[in-house]
């Protein structure tokens, strides 16, 4: 079992969220799981911005303090503002955009869907995009996107491997690849270049994604990719 630092967590949210009363969303409390669990830096964006509010929750994300890289989002029900509110955020410097398609209830194919994630790409903006991959790839496909696919399932390992084949930009999060050969099949497929880590704290309990990947069974190059280098590339490129 590996006890390396894991650099780069795709997957954090803080800030406001519907009460749940075991949760804690405060900042400071997510990084304290964060740092618990070797993680040192996460990409973090605001629920508010996903339930309630996108300018308002991505202010609150660029708040969010040291050892977070925030994370735009849009509200993808009111996309008539969204080029607006992404080049507020890309003036901040912020390099990647959250999609919460299915808790906005708004599909891949509906027209607001669509004209984010033109306005998206057009600012070279990384998207990291919730919902099934097998519905939600085809608003990236044929364009040389680079997007992380947040809730890739070990279930559906297969059809993520054949888009990637195809799509050198698709990446998938290690979240949901819980099965005893996902991770690696991933990267045996494809390389470790389609896939980051991410845990989803603390809405989800960061222990089974960081055991699973201090476990996989890869190479020193690939774990040090999966777990900061795959998505430092990702947000270095315009």
């Amino acid at each position: 079992m590996r006890a390396d630092p894991i650099r780069y967590d795709c997957d954090t949210l803080c800030g406001t969220w519907p009460a749940r009363a075991e949760l804690d969303f405060r900042p400071a409390a997510v990084r304290a799981k964060l740092t618990a669990a070797g993680i040192e830096t996460g990409l973090v964006c605001s629920g508010r911005g996903a339930w309630f509010d996108d300018v308002d929750g991505n202010t609150e994300t660029l708040a969010a303090g040291p050892g977070f890289l925030p994370v735009a989002t849009i509200n993808l029900r009111h996309a008539l503002r969204a080029e607006a509110e992404l080049d507020r955020m890309v003036a901040a410097g912020v390099r990647a955009v959250r999609l919460f398609g299915p808790l906005q209830g708004c599909e891949p194919v509906f027209p607001g869907y669509r004209h984010v994630v033109d306005a998206v790409l057009a600012r070279g903006l990384l998207p990291l995009v919730e919902g099934d991959v097998r519905g939600c790839w085809p608003a990236f496909a044929d364009r040389g996107a680079r997007v992380v696919f947040l809730d890739v399932h070990a279930y559906h390992v297969a059809d993520f491997v054949l888009l990637a084949r195809r799509e050198p930009g698709f990446v998938a999060s290690t979240r949901l690849l819980n099965a005893p050969d996902s991770i690696e099949t991933v990267v045996g497929e494809v390389g470790a270049e389609h896939l980051v880590f991410g845990s989803r704290t603390p809405l989800h309990d960061t222990s089974p994604a960081t055991l699973r990947m201090r476990g996989a069974r890869l190479s020193d190059a690939d774990w040090a990719a999966v777990t900061g280098g795959t998505l430092e590339a990702l947000l270095e490129k315009p």
